[in-house]
């Protein structure tokens, strides 16, 4: 029993000082490794030591500084080639994004954050970095926002506390009375929008993902410059555009639509 605590420990502890490299920074020194995971300085060069053996992490020869492994990229692509969402999304978005020419994003909830799966830049919206594998606050944002349409007012009270309703702008929603009127207006439209709620001078567009259940299991969005966005012109052929690209993969989950629900109750009755 003392063995299974020790390797439950070295694992834990392991995985901890992997965390560590998604946090921010990409480079990180020993020391730094040692601080941010709460580690002796030995225990940290041990582990990156034996996660460097294992590919997981990278040293730098010349800097002595680490950073994450390619042997990570394997296991990442593994688990999205694996996941219901992301294949039935992929191409779909990839197309979206090159007709618009903006950037396209396919999120899940994780607990009380989204969670990117995918995302894909039109030329009107480049970014120098890979959103897949980040996360963001739900209630500042479109892809957030829909997600939230598959709960409850009770629920989203419960999962996300009014302390935590941080404003990331003077725009940001931080009122659970105004995140519930974004979220009903959403559900309504069959769309959300976003301006500066998360980042200045970025916009989006989104729409919830259902599953066969018709439960909401993601959001894909639209997103870019306000400029490229330009909702004051596009609001109608970007909603339609994601609503079509949003129900096209809630096909391909298995969705059938809510009048197939409701004439099923019916038959059960």
């Amino acid at each position: 029993m003392a063995a299974d605590v020790g390797s439950n420990q070295s694992v834990e502890r392991a995985l901890t000082v992997l965390r560590v490299f998604t946090a921010g920074r990409s480079e990180l020194r020993v020391s730094d490794v040692a601080k941010l995971a709460d580690l002796g300085l030995s225990t940290a060069s041990r582990l990156l030591a034996t996660l460097e053996a294992a590919g997981f992490v990278d040293r730098d020869p010349v800097s002595g500084l680490y950073r994450l492994g390619l042997d990570t990229v394997s296991l990442a692509g593994a688990v999205l080639n694996g996941h219901p969402v992301h294949r039935e999304a992929r191409q779909i978005a990839q197309n979206l994004a090159a007709e618009l020419g903006l950037g396209v994003n396919v999120a899940v909830r994780r607990e009380a954050t989204l969670f990117y799966l995918l995302n894909f830049e039109g030329r009107q919206a480049p970014r120098s970095f890979v959103l897949s594998g980040q996360r963001n606050p739900l209630h500042a944002t479109g892809l957030g926002k829909s997600l939230l349409t598959g709960l409850s007012a009770a629920e989203r009270r419960a999962l996300l506390p009014a302390s935590g309703l941080v404003a990331y702008t003077p725009k940001t929603v931080t009122t659970h009375e105004q995140l519930d009127a974004a979220v009903e207006l959403t559900l309504s439209r069959g769309y959300g929008t976003e301006i500066e709620e998360l980042a200045h001078g970025r916009a989006c567009v989104a729409a919830p993902i259902r599953d066969g259940s018709g439960a909401v299991v993601a959001a894909l969005s639209v997103s870019g410059p306000l400029s490229a966005i330009d909702l004051q012109h596009r609001e109608a052929e970007l909603s339609r555009c994601v609503i079509e690209a949003a129900d096209s993969i809630s096909i391909g989950l298995g969705y059938v639509g809510p009048a197939h629900h409701i004439s099923s109750l019916e038959t059960a009755r």
